[in-house]
């Protein structure tokens, strides 16, 4: 953590709040590591998604393109696709922090949804930002690790996850993560043809393909609707 000069009730409500987001999402990530595991991917490999890629949609992208019999390539496009987000979340936390050289390399590593989104909510000044950033950060990352780990080891142990619901744990998985952002016409319309495109497509062409295919829409509709 920074050298600050908050006050300590306000250090206080940053990281408890910053614990309790880590702790939601760490139950997140109990079933991308049961899901990872059943899917084929070892728990070593299930643990270096958490730990390098570290981005939740991202994660669920990667497994479920391999799982269905995609490709590796179409696998890291669809994750990277889902990923440009943290992008453009990295030029908000330029601004309202303003990291070093050096601290660029490990704040690009917890730049989340969370960790923007209470970097944005306590914005009154560099410190209030930054701390509010790396402790949801580093909670975030932590939980969602060692709830990888327990969710993989757990999956070996089960001899069907089917019988659990794992196999439509994604979908699920993914329409909790789209659902709290459509909050107009727009973002719903857009939603609705890439699923369009996306169960059209999947019986004609390569897994991992359909899913391109309908990202790709959503941004030329989002690119057209700022002209």
């Amino acid at each position: 953590m920074p050298n600050t000069v908050l006050p300590p009730a306000l250090r206080r409500k940053i990281d408890r709040d910053a614990i309790s987001i880590g702790l939601a999402t760490g139950t997140y990530g109990v079933s991308f590591g049961a899901i990872a595991t059943a899917s084929g991917f070892s728990v070593w490999q299930s643990q270096t998604l958490s730990l390098l890629l570290f981005s939740g949609a991202s994660q669920f992208a990667f497994v479920s393109v391999v799982a269905a019999g995609g490709s590796v390539a179409a696998a890291i496009a669809t994750s990277s696709l889902l990923g440009i987000r943290n992008g453009l979340y990295s030029m908000r936390i330029a601004q309202l922090i303003r990291p070093s050289f050096w601290q660029k390399f490990w704040f690009a590593q917890l730049t989340i949804d969370e960790s923007t989104a209470m970097a944005n909510r306590f914005d009154e000044n560099k410190n209030t930002a930054s701390r509010a950033f790396l402790a949801t950060g580093i909670s975030v990352f932590v939980c969602w690790n060692i709830a990888t780990l327990v969710g993989a080891l757990l999956a070996q142990s089960i001899t069907d996850p089917t019988v659990f619901g794992l196999d439509a744990a994604i979908g699920a998985g993914f329409l909790a993560l789209v659902a709290p952002r459509l909050v107009d016409a727009k973002t719903k319309v857009t939603a609705l043809a890439a699923v369009i495109i996306a169960l059209t497509l999947t019986p004609l062409l390569p897994a991992g393909v359909p899913i391109l295919l309908a990202a790709t829409s959503a941004i030329i509709v989002a690119a057209w609707s700022k002209k």
